[in-house]
């Protein structure tokens, strides 16, 4: 490895050198016009010497860049980027869908077989040529910068719609420090006839009942139209029906709450990457370590619920048959590409900032492994507090399970507005989201602004303003989805694409 970074070859005996060169007369290497160096002393001499010129001019130029200033800041921010809300709103439904326990089959041997491979390539790729991903594929082949670019591309998109879904979370988070939560009362003037409020048996008892108002088979949760109606501006269908009208008729004005809450999301954003890898570095320690705190705590709160032995073997109870179905073995594929992340330039352009010898291998192992693990750990935490509305609402698990952002937003918010405590046990669970989201919304944007400084070196002097450009940029762009029409057009997307992420 060493002899390759330094620009040299041996073949057959000889010490090859450069590009272009001649043999002098007494055996040597021309090192002015560079080509090989044979046997004589002299030779290898003035081969050694001119490899250790190229060493050292390397490590100059490597050493222009900035790196990270622990190993441990690398670590959390990969795997700040790796764990992300589809850990805790994807995952554990698939486990559910796809027979339980059994899923993990088709996961585990698509993690070693694809995952893994790819999570390591892209991380060597960018340590090896410490660029980003533009500049990266194109010294592979100049026709593969195109590649640099569309993964800029995908990452520009998804972080657009990614940092909406953040803002819903951060309006939440605003929403719970009350007293009563908001999605817990039918008394609001947006709240239509269908709409009940949960109605659980008090008394502390861990048996399983239906509750007082068996009506309400067929209404609207308070917690869905708070989400739907009040938040998002759109409307239902009909009285007993659930789903959202796609009608175009009423659009009104710009939602401007949610509009504040991205505008503090890109603040946070900006205020953590614009001056580099030594500030995101810091961040990460908070937003990628606090929501194993909450997962834990979560964990244990779940358990500890009436009914969540019931939402946990429906988690994990075995179904051999399915995994003759081609459909669970797609879904492992996607969710596996989806969640730890290759082909999105972030783990390029985070391992571009590593030690060139860094251990790179070993970095793909355990944060795949750390990645793995946070989604299983997520299914139990999520479906003991399934298990716990299921048992308290005489529904089926069925019904109560869902994915997606009505999982995080409709099902689990209406589950804890039943809890003591329901305010505290709010605000820790959107804060995690927060903070889960705000890991991966930073991983995309250094990704964008990694690989257009490293191909446009002009903006990396200005990084500042770069990055202010970029996420001013956003939030122009973003105001459109506070709109009606846009949360209306664009919420197929925000449904069926964005889960993945």
């Amino acid at each position: 490895m060493n002899s390759i970074v330094a620009g040299s070859y041996e073949i057959e005996g000889q010490t090859l050198i450069g590009d272009s060169g001649s043999v002098n007369e007494d055996g040597g290497y021309d090192t002015d016009k560079g080509k090989c160096a044979c046997d004589g002393k002299d030779g290898k001499d003035t081969a050694k010497q001119t490899n250790e010129t190229k060493e050292i001019r390397r490590s100059s130029t490597v050493a222009e860049r900035e790196t990270w200033t622990t190993k441990v800041d690398f670590l959390l921010s990969v795997v700040g980027f790796a764990v992300d809300l589809a850990n805790v709103w994807r995952f554990p439904y698939l486990c559910f869908k796809n027979g339980g326990g059994v899923f993990l089959i088709p996961y585990t041997l698509m993690v070693l077989l694809a995952g893994i491979p790819l999570f390591f390539m892209e991380l060597s790729l960018g340590q090896y040529y410490k660029k980003g991903a533009i500049t990266t594929w194109g010294r592979i082949c100049p026709l593969f910068k195109g590649i640099g670019y569309s993964v800029i591309l995908i990452a520009f998109y998804t972080d657009f719609f990614y940092n909406v879904i953040i803002a819903w979370a951060l309006h939440f988070f605003f929403a719970s420090f009350t007293t009563s939560l908001p999605w817990a009362s039918c008394s609001n003037d947006y709240n239509s006839a269908a709409c009940y409020e949960p109605s659980w048996n008090e008394g502390g008892s861990r048996e399983c009942a239906a509750p007082p108002n068996s009506s309400n088979e067929h209404g609207i949760s308070a917690a869905e139209e708070y989400f739907y109606k009040y938040f998002l501006g759109l409307h239902y269908a009909g009285a007993s029906n659930s789903s959202v009208s796609r009608s175009l008729t009423n659009l009104g004005p710009v939602n401007w709450e949610m509009a504040l809450c991205l505008l503090i999301v890109y603040l946070i954003c900006y205020f953590s990457l614009w001056k580099g890898i030594k500030m995101s570095g810091k961040v990460v320690w908070f937003t990628a370590i606090f929501p194993y705190v909450v997962l834990s705590v979560l964990f244990i709160r779940g358990i500890t619920l009436p009914g969540a032995e019931k939402g946990i073997e429906y988690y994990i109870r075995p179904n051999i048959e399915m995994l003759a179905v081609p459909s669970v073995w797609q879904d492992a594929a996607t969710q596996v590409f989806f969640s730890l992340g290759p082909g999105f330039g972030v783990l390029m352009a985070y391992s571009s900032y590593n030690q060139f010898h860094n251990n790179v291998y070993f970095d793909a192992l355990i944060t795949s492994t750390i990645n793995c693990a946070t989604s299983f750990l997520s299914g139990f935490v999520i479906f003991s507090v399934l298990g716990y509305m299921s048992c308290k609402s005489g529904k089926p698990i069925q019904e109560v399970a869902q994915e997606g952002p009505g999982l995080v937003f409709v099902v689990y918010p209406e589950a804890l507005a039943t809890m003591p405590g329901a305010s505290i046990w709010s605000i820790i669970f959107f804060l995690m989201l927060l903070t889960l989201g705000l890991d991966s919304s930073f991983g995309g944007s250094e990704a964008i602004i990694t690989a257009l400084s490293d191909e446009f070196p002009m903006l990396k002097r200005r990084r500042e303003t770069f990055v202010a450009l970029l996420f001013s940029f956003y939030m122009v762009v973003g105001i459109a989805m506070c709109t009606k029409v846009m949360v209306i057009l664009t919420s197929p997307i925000i449904v069926y694409f964005i889960p993945y992420f």
